[in-house]
Order: structure tokens, then sequence, then C-alpha cells
């Protein structure tokens, strides 16, 4: 069995605690949406480029994504001219800052 999540074992594990009928329940399906939040924010990518990026480079950057966090990762592309150049790649939580404006943020702070 292949640990990816999907809709039907989703559907699955919550009859399960709705038919075991118990008194924590209500607890336990609370806390199992808070996991299913995380577990979609960790498949969820965005790219993020201060102009659009071109194929070639887009699909590099979803390859080595692929490698790093493995199938089934989605991609979403932003741009955001405030970046002024380079990528910002967050993951869930794991965030990868390669833009001119991180650089500069950081020279900034350093003074």
């Amino acid at each position: 069995m292949n640990n990816l999540l999907d809709e039907d074992r989703v559907r699955r594990t919550v009859q399960y605690v709705v038919a075991a009928g118990r008194h924590d329940g209500p607890a336990i399906l609370a806390h199992f949406r808070q996991l299913l939040k995380l577990e979609l924010a960790r498949r969820t990518a965005t790219i993020e480029s201060a102009t659009p990026l071109p194929a070639d480079v887009r699909v590099a950057v979803e390859a080595g994504l692929t490698r790093l966090y493995g199938p089934g990762l989605s991609t979403a592309l932003a741009d955001r001219p405030a970046l002024i150049g380079g990528l910002r790649i967050q993951v869930g939580w794991d965030v990868y800052d390669d833009s001119v404006r991180a650089r500069l943020d950081t020279l900034q702070k350093s003074f």
C-alpha cells in the first residue's frame, strides 16, 4: 500500500471513526482534519519568480522538486515582480528563497 493521500482513504477513515461511535470522535476528526491540511500543504509547491518562467526552466524546477519530495506534488506558478530576480519556492513549511529581494534583505540586516 502506498503512502499517498487520496479521497477514498480519507472517506474510509472518517467512516471508521464515525462508525466506532466513540465519545471523542469529534476531537479525533478535528485532529485528522488538521493532519489533512498539513499533508495537502506538504504536497503543494508554490514557485514564484519576478518574470514568467520559460517552459524549460519550469520543467527543470518541477523535476527537481519531484526528486526531493516524490511524485504527486502539485505546483502553482506565480509572478512576483517584487522579487526583482531569482526564485522563491515554498513546499509546505519549506521555503527556498534565492531571490534578489531576499539577498538584499539579508545584506541590509547585516549592516
